[in-house]
């Protein structure tokens, strides 16, 4: 069932897919390089032959017209909880890929200003946002938003607790 789900959303999306993958794209070598490609391309509305959302109502209007009506009545019918789980290898990989989550994009560059700031967590936002908006259920970006923050910072948090520590040092303060 998940397989032909996937399969049907692979379908509706048709070959828009493909451009992402025959880019021609040259990686920046510096940080310097890299800004200049990425203040170019948030200003963007097409790349590699894609239509970029500027926003949140515009990128959920693309997928509507990406997305057939049987795959967007499954997704609809999806727990909340399970969204992420299920489309994000499908789905979410397709947005990440060809909206320019990783070198920049007007939609990322939207979702960064918003405090969103990993490219999983803004297909994952994105995914979660769409089945919310196909159930009619208030899209608060700034909740969100604030979820994905405290995700990150938790998990960064308990990294820091597994790390060893190298070394320890005491000083003593000198006596006045």
């Amino acid at each position: 069932m998940q397989l032909r789900f996937s399969l049907l959303i692979l379908l509706a999306l048709g070959m828009a897919g493909s451009t992402a993958f025959g880019q021609q794209f040259t990686p920046a070598n510096n940080e310097e390089e890299f800004e200049r490609q990425y203040q170019e391309r948030i200003k963007k509305d097409v790349l590699n032959g894609v239509y970029i959302p500027k926003n949140l109502d515009d990128a959920f209007a693309q997928l509507n017209k990406l997305i057939t009506p049987e795959s967007k009545e499954k997704i609809k019918a999806l727990p909340e909880d399970s969204v992420c789980i299920v489309l994000h290898r499908r789905l979410g990989q397709w947005m990440i890929m060809n909206w320019g989550f990783y070198e920049g994009s007007r939609l990322s560059h939207y979702l960064r200003s918003a405090g969103i700031t990993y490219p999983d967590d803004m297909a994952d936002f994105l995914l979660i946002g769409y089945h919310r908006h196909l159930n009619g259920k208030p899209v608060n970006v700034r909740d969100l938003a604030i979820y994905y923050k405290e995700k990150r910072k938790k998990e960064f948090q308990e990294k820091q607790k597994e790390m060893p520590v190298i070394h320890e040092e005491k000083r003593k303060r000198p006596k006045e």
